[in-house]
């Protein structure tokens, strides 16, 4: 790939000392990002829209913040790119969806507003699978992002556009949302660090939803310390969402070290057996390894309905999809039939023309799951199984403190190689559900890379109020005993 602007590799953090520093001004910060862009972005297609204009205006702002001696916090200048399923005032939200390919929203989701307020400029929105709903970012009405690594390969899904943009230096972080592993599965692919924070933590007031009870945003980045710094931007409570868990912590990178000595991390028998690539179960065993020779106490555990969490989750995210999906009939939202006969017609053209195939079949699969005759067998069943993975979850981690295990069965794939096998798309997902179905933290560090030049990843899990520690565990895996740079993803030079 074209060689990018110095800064453009560097970690958020290092942007961030630069700028409070005065070696760099905020706008010469944006506009390295923007030729990046401009020099990879059609490789890659991480970005639907960029804010060229917008964004440079803000790092003039912030410039003149900083030279009045009033800077909005420690971050003002450092750029970042939201999924496009964050709404963004002024702008288009479309959630990869020709559904809402006009919809401007009117105002600004939580996140954004504290982004704003900490003086971060806003880069632009970024590519995903359709209303979420997928796990290689080829389910868009706009087309697939490429992984960086290898431009014939998936970045995962469906926050792929943010996972790439930030591996392939076109945005030092980004935000995700993660329904059942869409921002660890891309992170794992594209060799950066991805943090699902527990249920609660983020507010998604201004997050399209896609199941309600399972989304939760949260951060991509180049490293550990990065995720921390930019965690405690997003992370605290909102009125105006009424899952927010005011309980929870909220801040992460004070005091964020590697010491994770009498750490008990527990290596579910379940997620290391039939299924799994050799090169990611070698990987689990590396991380493993390397935390007990820091002082950590690993040990295999059992979680033994982990196994029935996938099934669970496709019928619980399905049936919240149906329903949250409903609003976009051609009439309150999103596009609109030109020719119908009557009502009944202009919704079926309306959703006909403006869905895609992924998302048909899951407001289907919903629609079923939630049915007369079925609701019982299906969709009941499914919050029973809810139930018993987080007892058996809880019951495990009151033994440990952290989960280790695969993010994925296999590192990324080839494009197209599973787009029309959706059940062995679905599989991608195996290991990432059961953190969504009982609202846990967890997150996905890079660990290597293959022999053919693919990033590989660990997947952490803890307990509801243990990010903290996940966080101090992911930054033991990412500097080893040596104190050299562990050889792993990171921003492709």
């Amino acid at each position: 790939m074209k060689p990018l602007p110095t800064l453009c590799t560097w970690p958020a953090a290092r942007l961030a000392q630069a700028l409070q520093r005065g070696e760099i001004s905020a706008v010469t910060a944006v506009q390295a990002y923007l030729d990046a862009i401009a020099l990879r972005d059609g490789d890659v297609h991480a970005y639907l829209e960029v804010f060229s204009q917008e964004a440079l205006e803000q790092a003039a702002a912030s410039d003149e913040r900083r030279a009045q001696g009033r800077p909005l916090s420690p971050l003002d200048g450092v750029p970042v790119a939201l999924k496009d399923n964050l709404c963004v005032k002024g702008h288009v939200c479309s959630c990869a969806s020709a559904m809402l390919a006009s919809y401007v929203s009117p105002y600004d989701a939580t996140v954004v507003r504290r982004l704003r307020d900490a003086g971060l400029p806003i880069l632009g929105r970024l590519n995903m699978d359709e209303f979420a709903m997928g796990g290689s970012t080829e389910h868009s009405a706009f087309g697939p992002t490429r992984n960086p690594w290898k431009l014939s390969y998936v970045p995962g899904g469906s926050s792929g556009g943010s996972a790439a943009a930030v591996a392939a230096g076109l945005a030092p972080w980004a935000l995700g949302s993660d329904t059942g592993g869409s921002i660890r599965q891309p992170a794992a692919f594209c060799g950066v660090v991805g943090v699902k924070p527990a249920y609660g933590a983020v507010s998604r007031y201004g997050l399209v939803a896609f199941a309600s009870s399972l989304d939760q945003i949260g951060p991509l980045t180049r490293d550990v310390r990065d995720a921390a710094l930019l965690l405690d931007v997003l992370c605290g409570p909102d009125e105006r969402d009424m899952t927010s868990d005011s309980t929870l912590s909220h801040d992460y990178a004070d005091g964020l070290n590697a010491d994770v000595r009498g750490l008990r991390v527990g290596l579910p028998a379940e997620c290391l057996g039939d299924g799994l690539d050799a090169r990611a179960l070698e990987a689990v065993q590396n991380a493993a390894e390397a935390l007990r020779r820091r002082g950590a106490q690993v040990r295999e555990v059992s979680v033994p309905s982990l196994s029935a969490a996938l099934p669970a989750y496709y019928v619980l995210s399905s049936a919240e999809a149906s329903s949250n999906l409903a609003r976009f009939d051609g009439v309150r939202y999103g596009r609109r039939a030109q020719a119908y006969g009557d009502l009944e017609e202009l919704y079926r053209q309306s959703r006909s023309e403006g869905l895609g195939p992924e998302v048909k079949r899951r407001i289907l699969l919903g629609a079923y799951a939630l049915s007369s005759g079925y609701q019982d067998r299906y969709y009941l069943k499914a919050l029973q199984v809810r139930d018993l993975v987080r007892h058996d979850l809880a019951r495990a981690l009151e033994e440990c403190d952290v989960l280790l295990g695969p993010v994925a069965p296999t590192p990324a794939y080839r494009l197209g190689e599973r787009a029309g096998d959706p059940l062995r798309m679905y599989l991608g997902d195996v290991y990432t559900v059961p953190a969504n179905i009982a609202g846990l933290p967890a997150l996905s560090v890079p660990r290597g890379v293959t022999h053919d030049g693919l990033p590989l990843g660990v997947h952490l899990l803890g307990g509801r109020n243990g990010l903290a520690t996940l966080l101090r565990a992911a930054l033991a895996l990412e500097t080893p005993l040596d104190g050299a740079p562990y050889a792993q993803g990171g921003v492709l030079l």
